[in-house]
């Protein structure tokens, strides 16, 4: 994948590019099918730097050079996997900390890691730290203080002992194209998109020199949505980062109705969608997320590869650890 802009200082790092599960799934390890998964098999032979086929939820960071050269680091999503990506890449990239965390969704692989977001705050036994920004919709919020009472509590109760844990202060955004707002400095616009049709998740477009649009869980893309990320629209993309869960959609369960015979999961897109919305959208480049173990990094990337020549739109599999430099 070439990098973006003329003299990038920005990048993106991505921390994790797997499915809610992560790759290796457990199963295929502890109850091994006939014939072996090669997939999981091979994502725990191999050092992660080396090794695109292991997967962690997906999530990603943003590194954002401002105009003073100063860097700040804006995170989306921490799922259940934070911990494990912290431990691979923010050592290996030389990541610091983390100044703002943006939230897609409420589920398990988007928010359960962040209990351990204290690990990358400054540390202070009695919570006296400048807290982290969370921004997050108003859904997503009402979990949080379901999920996380300790992280959303600020007073105490008389006689309640003082606990470290991450300190957030929480800010709600709304799920719509017209409200942007802005995370340690970089403008984000929300992008509601279906994430199943009883459920609104977002994605965010970012950056004014290389425009950007990250949609992380996706099955259907509503058309207002749709306007302000397609080159017929609002204007073409330089990256987009979409979801491709799956490669097909599995015959049986199509036969049990279980999923729609439209070449999508209910509530994911699987790779024929995705590669139909790439299309439509016409974006100069496209990194694909969210892939479960059907995928071969480098098998699917030769198959992509000749699928970009003839469409003429380039289209790759992204994997943990991928730097993307980018001038935002």
């Amino acid at each position: 994948m070439a990098s973006l802009g003329c003299s990038p200082e920005s990048a993106l790092i991505f921390l994790g590019t797997g499915c809610s599960s992560s790759i290796p799934y457990t199963r295929c390890l502890i109850r091994p099918p006939d014939p072996p998964c090669t997939v999981c098999v091979q994502s725990l032979s191999l050092p992660p730097h080396q090794n695109p086929n292991y997967r962690c939820n997906t999530s990603l960071l943003i590194d954002y050079c401002q105009r003073d050269d100063a860097h700040k680091y804006i995170l989306i999503d921490a799922g259940k996997t934070f911990r494990e990506t912290v431990l691979r890449w923010f050592v290996f990239h030389h990541i610091p900390r983390i100044d703002s965390i943006v939230l897609t969704h409420e589920h398990a692989d988007a928010v359960l890691g962040l209990d351990d977001v204290r690990a990358v705050q400054p540390f202070s036994p009695t919570n006296d730290i400048d807290p982290t920004p969370i921004y997050l919709t108003q859904h997503s919020m009402d979990s949080m203080e379901k999920k996380f009472p300790y992280l959303v509590q600020k007073k105490h109760k008389e006689g309640q002992e003082i606990r470290r844990v991450a300190q957030f202060c929480w800010n709600v955004i709304a799920d719509d194209c017209n409200q942007p707002f802005f995370a340690s400095g970089l403008k984000l616009i929300p992008l509601p998109v279906m994430h199943g049709e009883d459920y609104i998740c977002l994605g965010f477009l970012f950056g004014e020199k290389s425009r950007v649009a990250y949609i992380s869980d996706v099955s259907r893309i509503p058309a207002s949505t749709e306007f302000v990320i397609s080159k017929s629209g609002a204007g073409q993309l330089d990256l987009l980062i979409l979801d491709a869960l799956y490669k097909i959609v599995v015959s049986i369960l199509i036969l049990l109705s279980v999923l729609p015979q439209t070449g999508s999961h209910n509530v994911h897109f699987c790779l024929p969608q995705t590669l139909e919305t790439v299309k439509r959208l016409c974006p100069k480049q496209t990194l694909l997320i969210g892939m479960n173990h059907e995928f071969d990094h480098h098998k699917d990337n030769e198959y992509l590869m000749e699928w970009s020549k003839r469409e003429g739109v380039l289209v790759q599999l992204a994997h943990d650890g991928l730097r993307v430099p980018i001038n935002l």
